[in-house]
């Protein structure tokens, strides 16, 4: 009965803070545009880079309303969220292109509103239209979003889900000694608060170990644990899941119990509110991942990142919006997804990277149940930091990529100071997607194909000869402008 008390007051507030919305966009059209990633997957430089070259008049030829130069101007300003922090977009401008450095990630949510005044491109619109739309632009951490379908799950079931993960070949041995320990106390009768974090920091250093890009790993819930903020210590972050739980209820004044207890408050004072203030709000979102590091750490780790995906896509409410709908519930009608870093490429592969990544979508699309939403994915690097050579070798012509690596790298036992540029070759993805999963299901544990990874330095801008700036280089981003809001400058 509480539970669903408690499900009504949710939903009851969403319809509310929805209201609230749309009674606002009748004075000021709104987009609320959700930015996600998972690790590493360049988030940060993304936003930046949208709203750099919005800003400066980037290079957009396939964002139609820039490029029939409908867009008058486009500017920032304060957004409606006085309780959210600011995306610190200047800060982040000036490591890419003064220090020439990648901007830190963010850790937790952020915002920023982005306005863009506009002529429609038809005259009827014209008519009834101030031609004037705000983006509020969303930043989250993927690990949060990771952690929606906690939600449906009770603690039991939770502890099952994630050890059966922890004892599969690509986590058994990051996991063997948090499983071992939570094995010697699972059934204990008495709750002990330093078992309580003894076994939740074993949990957590195992999350992290499954992270690193060596494992490149996705399926990371509770993504708090990864990122604990101002509850680092908090009794709703000591908890971890219990292997071999019996039947029946945890008995009273039992570690069980106390874990149970944790786990749903860590979902009532984190994950609940990040889905009813933030993530029911959001119009349209764009899911950013690094498909390449995961090819690179092997087959499990692709399977990850498919599960991942499944995990994600089950979170959305699908559909497009009608009047009734988009007054009372939002709903996502359109989603992106972008595999970044196409730069790492040469442009030969940017097509295979878009069908391999595809490919694991439409897998992950079939197995979440999600069909009426749009979903497009785009190969892209929000900022572009190499160009593109070539080096004959015998009477072959190997493609290069050409960049400045990151202070540091280390190519063929040279190691690099971070001025110094040099040509890679990159590596090539297979022609046929179906032959690579072939691989990669006959050949457990082994990469497929092998990628040359190297930390490239951002790119130094041009000047014109007038000595302004030019807007930050790129693949694609216009191409994902144009499907996540060109409708609605039309």
């Amino acid at each position: 009965m509480v539970s669903t008390l408690s499900r009504f007051s949710d939903e009851a507030l969403i319809t509310l803070d929805n209201l609230t919305d749309r009674a606002g966009d009748l004075l000021r059209p709104t987009m609320r545009f959700g930015v996600t990633g998972l690790s590493r997957a360049g988030k940060t430089v993304f936003i930046t880079a949208l709203v750099h070259n919005l800003l400066h008049g980037g290079r957009l030829p396939l964002f139609k309303a820039q490029n029939s130069g409908r867009i008058a101007s486009a500017y920032l300003e304060p957004q409606p969220d006085d309780g959210v922090p600011r995306f610190q977009y200047e800060d982040h401008v000036k490591a890419l292109v003064e220090e020439r450095l990648w901007p830190q990630s963010t850790r937790a949510i952020s915002e920023l509103r982005l306005t863009i005044e506009y002529e429609s491109a038809s005259a009827w619109n014209r008519l009834f239209s101030g031609g004037k739309l705000s983006i509020d632009i969303v930043d989250y951490p993927g690990e949060w979003l990771l952690d929606l379908p906690l939600l449906k799950q009770d603690y039991r079931t939770f502890s099952q889900n994630v050890i059966e993960l922890a004892r599969s070949p690509a986590r058994i041995d990051l996991a063997e000694k948090w499983l071992q320990r939570s094995s010697e106390v699972a059934n204990g009768k008495t709750a002990d608060e330093a078992v309580a974090r003894e076994i939740s920091d074993l949990f957590a250093q195992y999350l992290r170990a499954c992270r690193s890009d060596e494992r490149a790993l996705s399926t990371l819930p509770p993504g708090r644990f990864l990122m604990p903020g101002d509850l680092e210590g908090s009794p709703a972050l000591t908890f971890s899941p219990l292997p071999d739980l019996a039947h029946g209820p945890a008995p009273a004044g039992s570690l069980w119990a106390m874990m149970e207890r944790r786990y749903e408050s860590y979902k009532s004072l984190v994950v609940k509110p990040f889905f009813r203030d933030h993530f029911a709000r959001l119009d349209r979102q764009i899911i950013l991942i690094d498909a390449m590091q995961a090819m690179n750490a092997g087959t499990e780790a692709m399977k990850d990142l498919e599960r991942a995906l499944v995990d994600i896509l089950s979170c959305f409410r699908p559909g497009s919006n009608n009047l009734l709908t988009s007054l009372l519930t939002r709903r996502i009608d359109r989603v992106l997804i972008g595999a970044t870093k196409a730069d790492h490429l040469h442009h030969e592969s940017h097509d295979r990277l878009e069908n391999l990544v595809g490919r694991l979508v439409e897998r992950a699309t079939r197995q979440a149940g999600y069909s009426k939403a749009d979903i497009e994915v785009v190969a892209m690097a929000a900022v572009r930091a190499t160009r593109e050579g070539s080096v004959k070798q015998g009477k072959e012509q190997l493609p290069l990529i050409v960049g400045t690596p990151m202070a540091g790298e280390k190519i063929e036992g040279e190691t690099f100071d971070g001025n110094s540029k040099t040509g890679i070759f990159p590596g090539d993805l297979p022609a046929d997607v179906e032959s690579f999963f072939q691989q990669a299901q006959a050949h457990p544990g082994k990469a497929f194909p092998h990628l040359n990874f190297v930390r490239f330095r951002p790119p130094q801008l041009e000047q014109t000869a007038e000595g302004v700036t030019l807007s930050l280089p790129h693949i694609r981003l216009d191409r994902a402008f144009e499907f996540l809001f060109g409708d609605r400058l039309a």
